[in-house]
């Protein structure tokens, strides 16, 4: 793992694909979605403008996941 990905990993979740993407972020969660069988609800969201509003939301908790975790309990 190169210091770059290391430092980017730190902000968000990366996946790497059996391609060789590198998919972060919202994208990488709905990857992950798709592989675990919310395929239709993820290739939804995959397409403009769903997939801004994912990765907005991502930023949004990966941003304040402390407090999050704090009003959840």
């Amino acid at each position: 793992m190169t210091d770059e990905l290391e430092a980017r990993c730190a902000r968000a979740v990366h996946v790497i694909t059996p391609e060789g993407d590198v998919l972060s972020g919202g994208r990488a969660s709905l990857y992950v979605l798709e592989r675990v069988g919310w395929r239709r609800f993820a290739v939804a969201c995959s397409r403009p403008p769903l997939v801004w509003l994912v990765e907005a939301a991502y930023w949004l908790v990966a941003r304040n996941r402390g407090l999050l975790s704090r009003l959840a309990g």
